[in-house]
């Protein structure tokens, strides 16, 4: 049996992930991550992040917080990511 994907674009993508990004909770961003991942073929992800299979569904399968180079892995797979300053804020470094 084949799976069917959603069909997602780049932009949509981004667009999701901004708004768990900006939520600033890690929790909310692993599982909006592991939403996304839900779309995809695992298997290229992995070749494109370089990570086992395994690690990436164990990562964002649960309530555990996958680590950094993970996350990193994964999101750069296939997007860029950026920091941009607050709006109206400052960095206070």
């Amino acid at each position: 049996m084949t799976k069917t994907y959603r069909p997602v674009t780049p932009s949509q993508l981004a667009d999701e992930l901004n708004q768990a990004f900006a939520s600033a909770e890690p929790h909310t961003i692993s599982r909006a991550i592991g939403q996304a991942l839900k779309d995809f073929n695992i298997s290229e992800i992995s070749k494109k992040a370089e990570l086992q299979r395994t690690s990436i569904y164990r990562a964002f399968g649960n309530e555990q917080l996958p680590n950094f180079s993970t996350v990193l892995g994964v999101v750069t797979a296939g997007l860029q990511l950026k920091v941009a300053p607050k709006r109206g804020g400052h960095a206070s470094f």
